[in-house]
C-alpha cells in the first residue's frame, strides 16, 4: 500500500479551524451528507502531496491517509479549549470599586 497521497485540505465555512482532508482526484464526493451538513461549505485551503514524512499541525500523517483510505475523508477538529480557560469564565468576578 502506498504511503503518500495528494490530498486536498478544505476548511470550513461554519467552523473555525476545522478541516476536512480529502484525496485530491475524488474531492468531497464521498464524504457523508450529514457530516457536509455540519462542515458547511468546503473552501479549498491547500493541496499537498501528503507522505509519512509530512508535517502536520494537528494530526499525524499516517492517521490521516489512513482515514482518507479507510472513511474517503479525515476530519480535523478545532483545537479544545484548556480547561482553566473556561474556568476563568464561569468565575464570577467582583467589581473593586
Amino acid at each position: 500500500m502506498k504511503q503518500h497521497l495528494i490530498v486536498e485540505v478544505f476548511r470550513s465555512s461554519k467552523h473555525d479551524g476545522m478541516y476536512l482532508y480529502v484525496e485530491k482526484s475524488i474531492g468531497l464526493k464521498k464524504v457523508p451528507e450529514e457530516l457536509m451538513a455540519r462542515f458547511g461549505k468546503g473552501i479549498s485551503a491547500m493541496t499537498m502531496l501528503l507522505t509519512k514524512d509530512s508535517k502536520l499541525a494537528r494530526a499525524t500523517p499516517e492517521k490521516v491517509i489512513v482515514g482518507i483510505r479507510e472513511k474517503h475523508f479525515y476530519l480535523q477538529l478545532p483545537p479544545v479549549k484548556d480547561e482553566y480557560l473556561l474556568d476563568l469564565y464561569k468565575t464570577p468576578t467582583e467589581a473593586i470599586y
